[in-house]
């Protein structure tokens, strides 16, 4: 697999400009980071939190973990991690742990953390475990257009 059909469908039909860095096969997105040799501050991670209405794309960089509990003050919703079986379900042509962070291609809102809102460039998983896709901030951020943003993470 290279970038997940779905995926590389709506970010060609949005007319975006992009590449993708190759690397060995890994595990988490550090690793990624790692293998690819791109700063681990520009690697956008995709977490699914779910809640009784569906589900949200909670999009950090990966050096980078999760606040839940401040999450769930941003969204004001009882939130938890979705089971790795609600993830396939959504993001069916992707791999369990390479789900990228353009939830408008799969029809999943996202929340964006405000720390990669004047990153230059970004990369994120493109939906299998050798490949991230690469672009400007900009196009990113154009790609997230819809995403509501807020700070709920933190470095470890």
């Amino acid at each position: 697999m290279t970038i997940a059909r779905k995926l590389q469908d709506y970010i060609d039909g949005e007319g975006i400009a992009y590449d993708t860095v190759p690397h060995h096969r890994t595990a988490t997105t550090s690793q990624s980071a790692q293998a690819a040799h791109v700063p681990g501050s520009r690697l956008a991670k995709s977490v699914v939190v779910h809640h009784e209405m569906g589900y949200v794309l909670a999009v950090v960089p990966s050096t980078h973990r999760i606040e839940l509990s401040t999450l769930q003050v941003v969204m004001d919703r009882r939130l938890g991690l979705a089971s790795e079986d609600e993830v396939c379900s959504l993001f069916a042509d992707c791999d369990i742990g390479a789900v990228p962070p353009i939830g408008s291609a799969y029809n999943v809102p996202v929340i964006l953390d405000e720390s990669l809102g004047d990153a230059s460039d970004v990369y994120f998983e493109g939906g299998d475990h050798t490949t991230l896709v690469h672009m400007s901030g900009p196009s990113f951020r154009n790609l997230m257009r819809d995403a509501q943003i807020a700070r709920f993470s933190h470095r470890p």
